[in-house]
């Protein structure tokens, strides 16, 4: 066991853009799509990662975050509660002694489940089972028994593959991507809020019959419904809010400060770079998918449609996903939300990937999207409120460098709610706790086999109506 969890954990310590290579070459290779082709398949995915991970650390997470510090200190909020982002939030997880067994552990339950039939998600992203170590870790601490940590982070990857699973055909039609689901430990924690909230709107009068497409409100706008303008436009708020010039400075430490306009070009970038290189993303993927999706056809035929289990980077290009107005709104949020004690900084790059299966669930409606998108923005701010305490104590458990900071939380995954159900269940409840969610997990278990099953039935009764037609 020792050996595994050393190999696994070398492996993750490489980063998402080395490992999701590596992994897609050995998948493609044994899917049959040839070695050759899987390497560039995985290459170009990697590339895709580099990419991303470029705009959004770089431009959202460093640019962006300083001009939200400034408005911060600006307008003199009190704000306790430090961001210190997913990159900090993962290493903490990865750090306890869930995270070190978590990627055999998490890859264990998905095999098991793909052969009993409980899940349609062959989940590749094993960089991103840190999610669930984040909760076992948590739990751990609560509970004092790591075992009970281990537990919990079974349960989540359990919840998430079956949300995966549900969501898939929502993603495939609405994000434009064919054989992947998205069993994202953040982004999948909100697909069940948008889904009440969808619900909710439409039993109202008036409000149901409000449909915003944002792809229609761009083609209106004409060149100021593009997303190059539309991000510069938010870019230059941020700068002005901020009390940036339109030239650079130097600020009292000696760095330098940027400019209002310098701020526009870089959320324009923001809005442009992120779809091309989701784009590139799924360039990469296709020759996988396409060969998993045939491999799986011709051996298994008692069973439904196999996904292949992806970031949910890849469904960042969308313009609702990419609707940049919430970055703003969760700064407003902040200061308003009467209890909240975080100040959103390094992880508002991640708020895009809050509306990743958010758009599906609600169709594309751009109004539906954003109401969902403040929902969740003001229940995770008091999730993380909540758990800060927990986070910190998890932080320092693993030698944490806080830089100083009394409390530390973030967006992701300390405003997740997922992640707050289970560990407030076995907070309040203990063992009980942890059984009542393990329940649920199953439960939730055996009605996705049943769904799986069924779909395998009527698709094997199509094909052979199809071929009684021929």
């Amino acid at each position: 066991m020792d050996v595994i969890v050393a190999f696994f954990s070398g492996v993750s310590s490489l980063g998402v853009s080395v490992v999701m290579p590596i992994v897609l070459t050995i998948l493609g290779v044994l899917f049959g799509a040839g070695f050759g082709k899987s390497l560039k398949a995985g290459l170009t995915v990697g590339i895709g990662f580099i990419g991303l991970n470029l705009v959004i650390n770089q431009l959202m997470g460093t640019d962006l975050a300083a001009g939200v510090t400034a408005m911060v200190e600006r307008f003199g909020l009190e704000l306790s509660v430090l961001d210190v982002g997913w990159p900090a939030a993962s290493a903490i997880a990865m750090g306890s002694i869930v995270g070190t067994i978590i990627i055999p552990l998490g890859l264990l339950v998905n095999i098991v489940m793909l052969l009993t039939n409980t899940t349609q998600t062959a989940d590749v992203d094993i960089w991103n089972y840190w999610h669930f170590a984040f909760t076992g870790a948590l739990v751990a601490i609560v509970t004092n028994n790591v075992a009970f940590g281990i537990a919990a982070a079974i349960i989540n990857e359990v919840i998430v593959l079956i949300i995966g699973d549900v969501t898939a055909p929502m993603v495939e039609e609405s994000l434009g991507l064919p054989g992947v689901s998205i069993p994202h430990g953040f982004a999948g924690a909100y697909a069940p809020i948008a889904a009440v909230v969808n619900w909710i709107i439409d039993k109202i009068p008036g409000l149901n019959k409000i449909d915003i497409n944002v792809r229609t409100m761009q083609k209106k706008f004409g060149v100021f419904g593009e997303p190059v303008l539309l991000g510069s436009i938010i870019g230059l708020l941020i700068g002005l809010l901020a009390g940036y010039g339109f030239l650079p400075s130097t600020a009292a430490d000696g760095t330098t400060v940027p400019s209002v306009l310098s701020m526009a070009v870089y959320m324009g970038a923001v809005m442009v770079l992120i779809p091309k290189m989701a784009a590139l993303l799924m360039e990469g993927l296709m020759p996988v998918s396409d060969a998993a999706s045939a491999f799986i056809q011709k051996r298994f035929q008692n069973r439904g449609k196999i996904y292949i289990g992806l970031d949910s980077a890849v469904g960042t290009g969308h313009p609702l996903t990419m609707a940049l107005i919430l970055v703003p709104v969760s700064i407003f949020l902040a200061f308003i939300l009467p209890g909240n004690k975080v100040v959103p900084l390094a992880d508002l790059a991640c708020i895009p990937y809050m509306l990743v299966l958010v758009t599906p669930i609600v169709h594309e409606n751009g109004f539906r999207g954003l109401i969902t998108g403040v929902i969740v923005l003001a229940v995770g701010f008091y999730i993380a409120t909540d758990l800060s305490p927990l986070i910190t104590s998890a932080a320092a458990n693993v030698n944490f460098d806080m830089g100083g900071a009394a409390a530390i939380s973030s967006i992701c995954d300390g405003a997740n709610p997922l992640t707050w159900v289970i560990t407030r269940a076995a907070s309040f409840l203990g063992p009980i706790g942890l059984v009542v969610t393990g329940v649920i997990a199953v439960a939730l278990a055996i009605w996705n086999r049943q769904r799986i099953l069924k779909e395998a039935a009527e698709m094997h009764a199509a094909e052979k109506s199809a071929e009684s037609n021929e």
